[in-house]
């Protein structure tokens, strides 16, 4: 195969552009010392000097002179527009070459750029090299160019009319280099990646901000070698295919101030649940994703997927519980979306998910896109979590000294038949902002608020949220009580080592402050609050990652009195996926090795459920769609009133990550399940499920099974 690359030079359209082009620069790249150089002698200084400074720098690598290598390399290269060199392509048999040439290229100063009618341009060079060095004899001004000279093989230099026909011509795919990891796209939300990076962005010192997500590149290439990781989970593949497969985007191109690049989605999932009448469950979802960059500030991502699919037992019930009112909607596959019938109790849920992020300057990052959000450090999050199916959002993100400011606006659905208007769904919006400061350089502080309202009298999206820096409190008093439904919360973040940290959350629904010290617990103690710590490379073993974590949430959180101002979306909370009225524990243990992971899930649960029968059909709190004016109590309300259930979820798995830069992995992974209610009914009822599955998927954003 190293003969190919030899070939590949020999073809390559440019080599063959006649040497009469070389006039039609009006201005050869010249570097300082060139710069009092006439018209005749411009073009020998530059080249001159170009093989000067390679000489003088290049060291030529102990293999190739351990094997007395004596042969000649050709750099592909080019001067910019801003006057600064670009190796485009390095054809050497020894890998050590090639780095040596990127070394010596990236020592070059930027220069003075050629001009074409008087404008910079662009020029390319093929420039051979002799190994061993001395083999190289200078540049003659006449005559013939003797080895070692750097040859001009494109320029775009054409006369005006002639260049503006070659135009089309001229827009090809330059050799690609990755830019994915400095722009400023977001890192797809998936718990196992994130955790790759977590303890490098938790160094005491660092001035991160961490539970705003999802995380962009640019933020997170700071602190953690994103190239550095692909290079060594890199497999050492020559072949067009094994690269593709193993290493690479699938579709690549590059132009001079732009890139993007396309890959294929897969999720194809094959199990057994054991306790169901079905022979299998299945996922099998295809899709496509493009992203790219326009510039260096603007950046886009767009992802549709096509699916269908079937799955444990509770996880089709739970799905079918909450489908929409009307339509062909059966059921909404929970952080997906509506799904309708297919074949033999399966779902089809097609998904499309994009965005566009534009960085104006340093400080300012604004995206506006259809997909999740997530504020906290957790595994769960009371305040806004990636739960829900995705929706349209605004998103603005400041950053400055020790602080980070996110506003989102949301456009959000109800979709249930109590609340349709006029035969469509009901449109409600939320806005949000969260504050992060660093108040030292172990301790990080949080505030948030949010407000929704709905879409009634003609008020649509009311301008009164767009003021990034008000209190949605007082625009929901002026508005009217019944206007909106404000939360307020609070986050902390604690980093007792670079390997130990502790987090927490507090939602604030209702407060009062009478009811709450009366000791009575009333129903408007609307309260809920997270615990959790986090062990980074635990025991001193390198990539062992643990994780605790405690969540409750008392009854009648995220409810309202106005039954459409809930906290939720399609039938989803935007919080936690349990709603409210209850407590859990969360414990993970995740472990890497190259490219081996397993993970270990363990989630223990007490929750309160209506019993929703003719002789009690009270609402106890879980169900944040219920409005609260039909709560059983209002005092002595506690976690876990209703049909009282006990969940114990277990979740073991294990993988391969078959390409970084996508992160497709194949996987198993083996689910328990236990849910015990206080009293069976046709809406909640004991199961004891063991779910075996394998697959194959492009993990870009997190399935919950944990229901």
């Amino acid at each position: 195969m190293k003969y190919f690359s030899y070939l590949l030079l020999i073809f390559l359209p440019v080599i063959g552009v006649s040497q009469n082009s070389l006039t039609e620069l009006e201005t050869y790249p010249a570097f300082p010392e060139c710069s009092n150089a006439d018209f005749i002698e411009e073009e020998a200084c530059f080249k001159n000097t170009l093989r000067d400074f390679i000489l003088e720098n290049f060291q030529v690598p102990q293999k190739v002179t351990d094997e007395n290598y004596k042969g000649e390399l050709t750099v592909l290269f080019e001067v910019n527009r801003r006057g600064e060199f670009e190796v485009l392509y390095v054809d050497a048999i020894y890998p050590e070459l090639k780095e040596e040439v990127a070394r010596v290229f990236e020592m070059l100063p930027v220069i003075e750029a050629p001009t074409y009618n008087s404008r910079p341009t662009y020029a390319q060079f093929r420039m051979p090299l002799k190994i061993p060095l001395h083999l190289n004899a200078p540049v003659l001004e006449e005559g013939e160019p003797e080895a070692g000279e750097p040859v001009l093989v494109a320029v775009d230099s054409l006369p005006a009319k002639q260049g503006v026909l070659q135009e089309y011509d001229a827009i090809v795919s330059k050799p690609f280099k990755n830019r994915e990891f400095k722009s400023n796209l977001n890192i797809p939300l998936s718990h196992e990646r994130y955790s790759r990076f977590d303890a490098e962005m938790n160094q005491i010192g660092t001035n991160t901000h961490t539970a705003s997500k999802p995380f962009l590149y640019a933020d997170v290439s700071r602190y953690y070698d994103f190239d550095g990781e692909i290079e060594e989970l890199e497999k050492n593949t020559s072949g067009w295919l094994g690269r593709k497969i193993w290493n690479e985007h699938l579709v690549t191109f590059q132009g001079d101030n732009y890139w993007f690049t396309g890959d294929v989605v897969l999720d194809l999932q094959l199990g057994k649940d054991f306790q169901s009448d079905f022979d299998f469950t299945y996922n099998n979802t295809r899709g496509a994703v493009f992203q790219g960059g326009l510039g260096e500030d603007l950046n886009f991502y767009t992802v549709v997927f096509e699916s269908q699919g079937r799955f444990a037992d509770y996880y089709n019930y739970y799905a079918e519980s909450i489908a929409p009112f009307m339509g062909s909607g059966v059921a909404i596959v929970p952080g997906r979306g509506i799904a309708k019938d297919f074949m033999d109790n399966g779902y089809d849920y097609p998904v499309a998910e994009g965005y566009l992020s534009y960085s104006p300057s340093t400080f300012f990052d604004i995206q506006f896109g259809h997909g999740n959000n997530f504020i906290g450090d957790g595994y769960r999050s009371l305040l806004m979590s990636d739960n829900p199916s995705p929706h349209p959002y605004l998103k603005l993100n400041t950053s400055f000294w020790k602080l980070k400011y996110t506003n989102t606006w949301m456009s959000l659905r109800d979709v249930r038949e109590e609340v349709a208007a006029e035969g469509s769904y009901r449109t409600k919006y939320m806005a949000n902002h969260y504050l992060s400061l660093n108040l030292s350089k172990r301790f990080n502080l949080g505030l948030f608020e949010s407000v929704i309202w709905q879409n009634d009298n003609g008020r649509g999206f009311d301008v009164n949220y767009l003021n990034p820096v008000i209190f949605y409190r007082s625009i929901e008093f002026s508005t009217g009580a019944r206007g909106g439904n404000a939360l307020i919360g609070i986050t902390g973040k604690y980093k007792a080592s670079d390997k130990i940290n502790l987090y927490g959350q507090w939602i604030i629904d209702e407060f009062s402050s009478v009811e709450v010290f009366g000791g009575e617990k009333s129903w408007k103690n609307k309260l809920g609050f997270q615990l959790g710590a986090k062990y980074f490379d635990a025991f001193n073993i390198s990539n062992l990652y643990l994780q605790a974590e405690y969540n409750q949430v008392r009854p009648y959180t995220y409810s309202h009195n106005s039954v459409v101002l809930n906290y939720g979306h399609n039938n989803q909370s935007m919080a936690h996926l349990w709603g409210a009225n209850f407590r859990e524990f969360v414990a993970i243990g995740r472990y890497r090795k190259d490219r081996v992971y397993g993970s270990l899930k363990f989630i223990l649960g007490e929750r309160g459920f209506d019993f929703n029968t003719p002789k009690d059909d009270a609402y106890y709190g879980g169900n944040i769609y219920r409005s609260e004016r039909e709560r059983a109590f209002e005092t002595g309300v506690e976690i876990g009133q209703g049909n009282t259930a006990t969940s114990v979820f277990t979740e073991l798995e294990a993988g391969y990550i078959v390409n970084p830069v996508t992160n497709l992995k194949v996987f198993a992974s083996l689910i328990h399940r236990n849910f015990d209610p206080l009293e069976n009914t046709a809406e909640t009822f004991d199961s004891n499920t063991v779910w075996l599955n394998i697959g194959l998927r492009t993990d870009i954003f997190n399935w919950y099974f944990d229901y």
